[in-house]
């Protein structure tokens, strides 16, 4: 791993434990083990290393999706769901705590939405490409053709994003067997709604 990839990692864990607010770039330097100075070099201020360890130091929930897309054929419609679930659930759970500080600062927001929106990478896109899969699934017979699938996209993300919220304000870290049985309920429910 080079010195890049290293202070993003070493600023998402800093970002985690202490908020953006007081993620400094000192202490950020120092997590990665590198002077202040080499910071410099690969990002032009916090705020880019904030935006890089979103997009880059985040559960998969893109590639997961190209995967389900490409597997949905082979795959039962509870699997692929149950799948989708427990991807998005982690997401959430290490995006959320980080990802609310944008909240702090309307120029960190500003920046942010800037900077994701020029790369296609708003916070719309997981419910685009989740719609997509799901219309990927109605188009083999899975899915009711009556089935509103922007609305079941919604469902499942909002379920998510809810769930990793409530675990943030609480201050607990659930399990990965919490994780997996609420994925299986989460896919369950939805299956109900959608499957022909």
């Amino acid at each position: 791993m080079g010195s890049r990839e290293e202070i993003v990692a070493a600023a998402a864990k800093v970002m985690r434990e202490q908020g953006y607010a007081h993620a400094t770039t000192k202490a950020i330097a120092q997590a990665a083990g590198y002077s202040e100075a080499l910071l410099y070099k690969h990002f032009k201020d916090k705020t880019e290393i904030f935006t890089s360890v979103l997009t880059e130091r985040l559960p998969a929930l893109g590639s997961t999706l190209d995967e389900l897309m490409d597997t949905a054929a082979d795959t039962p419609l509870a699997a692929n769901l149950a799948r989708l679930a427990r991807i998005t659930l982690s997401f959430y759970l290490e995006s959320f705590p980080i990802a609310v500080s944008l909240f702090s600062s309307r120029e960190l927001l500003a920046t942010h939405r800037e900077r994701v929106l020029s790369r296609d990478r708003g916070p719309d896109v997981p419910l685009v490409r989740v719609a997509e899969y799901l219309w990927q699934e109605a188009r083999l017979g899975k899915i009711r053709e009556d089935a509103d699938l922007d609305a079941a996209a919604s469902l499942l993300l909002g379920a998510c994003f809810q769930y990793a919220f409530l675990a943030s304000f609480e201050d607990r870290e659930p399990s990965s067997k919490e994780l997996d049985e609420w994925a299986e309920r989460l896919a369950g429910t939805l299956l109900v709604a959608v499957a022909s």
